[in-house]
């Protein structure tokens, strides 16, 4: 080669971009971890993470549980297990799920590293590149992510403040099989949405079922957040009303601990057999200590109780939150008021960016979740999800007023320059790849 012509090879960032796997085009990272960093610093209040607010977890009691649990069993707990998860625990999750109405015998069960790995099995089970996945508009980013790993195509539907809106689930069923394509399921997060924060009223989890069964559809039913619920008893799951045709997802993660990283995987027994091989080839097995620290903790203490003293916790926040979008925010915009869970969806006014608004509102020190993290195809850009579960109420109240005032900011500035032309900046850089 020629002194005068560089070596490409030399100049690349990475010398192995010709040898991946095509699949690995969809991996990318997530808006929503690449702002962790910012997000961590002390003097920056982050609406943006959804972690789980575990300061009200009995440590002393967790505490306890793990120290007999190795000296009682601990040459059991250390080792490799089943597949398919431990007996005890899958019991205790049956226990669990009964109190959405689901019916289900521990050998439906099928334990996973969180749901997260689950929703990762399933897709694994059913997809091939080319498939045709339906989802909310928004949806869960961390499925999204597996979606696109998997090469699948993502067909969002509409939602409103009473869920996904059967209509256009139909429509989309429709418009999708016309074009020839094979749709594999239906992804949902029926009760207390991440990111959208809405549940799917009674009268249409009837109807959704009923369009699903007619168009022969899977349903992938993912609830972490049913049990956190603010008002009432907690909703009926899909899966409570069609056993063969709704997988479910759980997981202890919002309940318990995100630490531990379990969650299962509820399914007709011919597909809970794939997913056990599926989970076999990925980790052999979902790690038994965790497992058995779960089991002793739902056997040893009042696990119902906790999940009420975190509910009670979540309204505070979620008050909090609320009154001061109700005080603070600018005439035009809207949000969802969520009757559980964790999170807050926003619209902004008009001709407003959340993505490009995100530096202005870092140099403020708060942080959110750009909407178009939700999105398969690019939408979502007026929107943003707030999350109150993990900053106190003080601190939730700061945070909404130092967004309101970015937001007034970005308001005064079209005020005086007008629209954005396409092309143009608003006076600073573009988030960078830190922030996208």
């Amino acid at each position: 080669m020629s002194a005068d012509v560089p070596d490409v090879r030399q100049t690349r960032l990475d010398n192995y971009v010709d040898r991946y796997a095509a699949r690995t085009k969809g991996m990318t990272a997530s808006e929503i971890r690449a702002l962790f960093s910012v997000a961590s610093r002390p003097e920056v209040v982050s609406l943006a993470g959804g972690m789980p607010n575990i300061a009200g977890l009995p440590l002393d009691v967790v505490g306890s549980a793990v120290h007999d649990l190795v000296i009682d069993n601990g040459a059991v707990a250390m080792q490799y297990g089943s597949g398919q998860g431990d007996p005890g625990l899958r019991d205790q999750i049956c226990d669990v799920m009964r109190l959405e109405g689901i019916e289900a015998h521990p050998d439906d069960v099928c334990v996973t590293v969180g749901s997260q790995q689950a929703v990762d099995l399933v897709t694994r089970v059913f997809c091939d590149p080319g498939d045709v996945v339906i989802c909310e508009a928004p949806s869960y980013v961390g499925a999204l992510g597996v979606f696109r790993a998997y090469q699948c195509e993502v067909v969002h539907v509409a939602m409103d403040d009473n869920g996904v809106v059967p209509e256009a689930l139909e429509q989309a069923i429709e418009t999708v099989r016309a074009a020839g394509k094979k749709i594999k399921f239906f992804y949902t997060i029926p009760n207390f949405h991440n990111p959208a924060g809405v549940s799917l009223s009674d009268e249409r989890r009837a109807r959704v079922l009923e369009i699903c069964q007619r168009a022969n559809l899977l349903i992938l039913e993912d609830n972490p957040y049913g049990l956190l619920g603010f008002d009432g008893e907690p909703q009926r799951a899909l899966r409570a009303e069609d056993r063969e045709g709704v997988i479910y997802l759980g997981s202890f993660s919002k309940t318990f601990a995100p630490g531990f990283r379990v969650g299962w995987v509820v399914a007709p027994h011919a597909v809970r057999e794939k997913l056990v091989l599926a989970q076999e080839s990925a980790t052999l097995c979902p790690p038994v200590f965790s497992q058995l620290a779960i089991s002793s903790y739902l056997s040893r203490h009042d696990w119902l109780g906790q999940v009420k003293q975190f509910r009670e916790m979540y309204r505070e926040r979620r008050d909090a939150m609320l009154a001061a979008l109700t005080e603070k925010m600018p005439a035009a915009t809207t949000w969802t008021r969520p009757g559980g869970g964790f999170y807050v969806w926003l619209t902004l006014p008009e001709g407003l960016d959340a993505k490009a608004m995100l530096p202005r509102a870092v140099t403020a020190r708060v942080a959110y979740v750009p909407g178009t993290a939700f999105f398969a195809d690019g939408f979502g850009s007026q929107c943003m999800r707030l999350s109150y579960c993990h900053p106190t109420p003080e601190r939730i109240t700061e945070g909404v007023s130092r967004l309101a005032a970015v937001i007034n900011e970005e308001l005064e500035l079209r005020q005086t320059f007008g629209p954005l032309q396409p092309g143009a900046s608003h006076g600073y850089e573009a988030p960078g790849p830190e922030l996208s």
